[in-house]
């Protein structure tokens, strides 16, 4: 298993940014298929973005492509997500999580096995 904590998260008025952490431990985060999800209060999870485990490929929910972007650093065990043009839907906690199946990426929930505690994210409007 892999511990991921996230940070970063905060209030941000509708159309500003943040970017978004998660810091993981151990020496192999670059076997790990990572993801973004959130989940609003009320709402299922949703996935949000995910990335290859090097980096060079990547995949966006609809709602959020050409705004956030996904990226990691794989020396540094650290995957990001930055987030622009925030609107009030994009209010959630967000949550990262790992996967070592044998997959380039996953837009899934059930395929991440490991999870950070969350970041709270607020859009004012």
């Amino acid at each position: 298993q892999v511990q991921l904590v996230e940070s970063g998260g905060g209030l941000v008025q509708t159309g500003g940014s943040l970017r978004l952490s998660c810091a993981a431990s151990g020496r192999t985060f670059s076997s790990y298929v990572m993801g973004w999800f959130r989940q609003a209060p009320g709402k299922e999870r949703e996935f949000v973005a995910t990335i290859s485990r090097g980096g060079g490929v990547t995949y966006y929910a609809d709602s959020v492509k050409d705004r956030f972007t996904i990226s990691r650093n794989n020396t540094k065990n650290i995957l990001y997500l930055q987030m622009n043009r925030l609107k009030p839907e994009d209010a959630a906690v967000y949550y990262c999580a790992a996967s070592q199946r044998p997959m380039t990426y996953s837009v899934d929930y059930k395929k991440y096995d490991d999870w950070g505690q969350g970041t709270q994210v607020t859009v004012s409007s």
